[in-house]
């Protein structure tokens, strides 16, 4: 009687204690982690995140150094003779840069819901064939109407790949290794813009009597990118519980290995209760500001030949100099992450001391005499400095945000942001203004300003959530929910793996 009273008050206890979701609710890791409870070893840790590494982040520098190579051959083009061949006015080539960041802007949030519902990698597969098909119709289009139209379609298609970057990146690594991994990927612009400058370079020497050089510049960089999109869609991951290069235990620990998180590996069904958590806290405006402000900078893109070309330098020394941009940003994406990953610098700090010589050499491009074209030229690329902080932050943003809706909204409403930033600052860049320039480089010192500012409030109002969240009681709210598993056995899951945003999961800490 004692017995059987002793069990139906545990029973009861389990009820109150416990509660059962179904699997679609929590994360898709959670079933293959609840199935096991063996430990990870670091030794295997650290083995499993080398093999990971091997196996996506070619793909991704790849694909990042061709979406970027993609992306700014208007800049090149202009070098190339597109201006004239197409009959194009300073005010149309700069709608052309406009309109891609407008489209950008329309289909950014669309391409994140997208990537919550379809397979990460096969999305973006897709995206990257669109692409490589538009890029290549770029050659046969001889005018202005029809510029901009494949120059929108282009901006439509390029929304998939930074968000399915950012994603995978979350899926696959740890907090501490995502900046440096995102860094690895971002710099690739660098490297972009080197190859393309020695591509433009060869182009320059290559007289065709019915085919211009901008026109075989499209051509090149659309076949590079259409054997790249098969490439992906055959080899690569959508997620780690997926991953073909992975056997089924590694898919289990690499879940594992990132379960310190806190934030799982993904969910597919979009959370209406994430959503407008994320629009109604600050943090996302906040982030929303700094994405905005510290992309006006990145109008250099497409301005930076013909900058370059005004200083007093001919098209191929133009042309020649500009793998030196290259350079510049590879060295000041690599030193930003890296001080980023110093614990006693940290992302926000990281960014701010980027920005100082950003700033110092925005000023020197508008103050210094126009003679001295050297000057100028080793100015504009200190500014260069301006382009890490935004590469840090892309990093940081997967660290500080979880619950898949919620990450998916923040990620859409930050790069909304940034194409806003890219749209508007295209048109600072007047005729009138010419050859100073001296109204873009006072606009791009004064939002750079602003955005070391909002990395300064941000990393204030995380610091002080954190320390907030140190004060309370533990919460055990979370602690005893369980799934079904194939065989109907109910497994306990882990608070990191039941799709809980950032506020909800009191366990989380804000990197800072």
């Amino acid at each position: 009687m004692d017995s059987a009273s002793d069990n139906s008050e545990k029973k009861e206890d389990h009820i109150h204690a416990s509660s059962t979701v179904h699997s679609y609710d929590v994360d898709v890791g959670a079933q293959l982690i609840a199935e096991t409870d063996s430990p990870l070893t670091p030794q295997e840790a650290s083995r499993l995140r080398v093999k990971i590494d091997w196996h996506i982040m070619p793909f991704m520098c790849i694909m990042y150094l061709i979406t970027f190579m993609d992306k700014t051959t208007l800049g090149e083009a202009a070098v190339l003779g597109i201006i004239g061949d197409a009959h194009l006015t300073t005010n149309q080539y700069n709608w052309l840069g406009t309109i891609f960041y407008l489209s950008y802007l329309v289909f950014q949030y669309p391409q994140n819901l997208a990537l919550q519902r379809f397979p990460v990698g096969k999305w973006m597969s897709i995206n990257i064939f669109l692409w490589a098909v538009v890029l290549l119709c770029h050659a046969a289009c001889k005018s202005f109407e029809s510029l901009l139209a494949v120059r929108f379609l282009l901006g439509m298609c390029e929304g998939a790949i930074t968000p399915g970057f950012m994603i995978v990146t979350s899926m696959f690594y740890t907090h501490a290794e995502q900046t440096k991994r995102v860094g690895y990927w971002f710099l690739m612009n660098g490297f972009a813009v080197i190859i393309l400058g020695f591509i433009s370079y060869g182009l320059l020497h290559t007289h065709t009597a019915s085919f211009m050089p901008w026109q075989w510049l499209m051509v090149i960089t659309g076949i590079i990118t259409l054997i790249t999109s098969v490439l992906f869609w055959f080899f690569f991951p959508d997620s780690p519980t997926t991953a073909r290069f992975l056997t089924p235990e590694e898919r289990v620990a690499a879940i594992r290995r990132i379960q310190v998180n806190q934030s799982g590996v993904e969910n597919k069904r979009f959370k209406r209760e994430q959503f407008l958590e994320t629009i109604k806290d600050p943090r996302t405006w906040l982030m929303a500001f700094f994405a905005g402000s510290a992309n006006i900078v990145n109008s250099l893109t497409n301005q930076r030949q013909l900058i370059v070309a005004q200083f007093g330098f001919n098209g191929i020394q133009t042309t020649l100099l500009g793998c030196v941009d290259g350079g510049v940003e590879i060295l000041t994406i690599w030193l930003g992450v890296v001080l980023a990953s110093q614990p006693s610098i940290g992302r926000s700090y990281a960014g701010v001391l980027m920005y100082i010589p950003a700033i110092l050499g925005s000023i020197l491009v508008s103050t210094l005499p126009f003679s001295n074209k050297i000057g100028l030229l080793f100015s504009y690329w200190i500014s260069i400095f301006a382009i890490a902080p935004f590469t840090i932050f892309l990093g940081w943003v997967s660290s500080i945000t979880s619950g898949h809706t919620r990450r998916i909204t923040t990620n859409g409403i930050v790069l909304c942001s940034y194409a806003i930033g890219n749209a508007v600052s295209q048109f600072m860049w007047k005729a009138q203004y010419q050859p100073r320039n001296h109204v873009p480089w006072a606009v791009i010192t004064s939002c750079n300003f602003a955005a070391g500012i909002a990395l300064v409030v941000l990393r204030f109002m995380l610091a002080n959530e954190n320390t907030k969240r140190e004060r309370e009681t533990p919460d055990d709210k979370h602690d005893a929910v369980y799934i079904l598993d194939e065989s109907g056995t109910e497994r306990k899951v882990d608070k990191a793996f039941l799709d809980l945003t950032d506020k909800q999961n009191r366990d989380f800490r804000y990197v800072l």
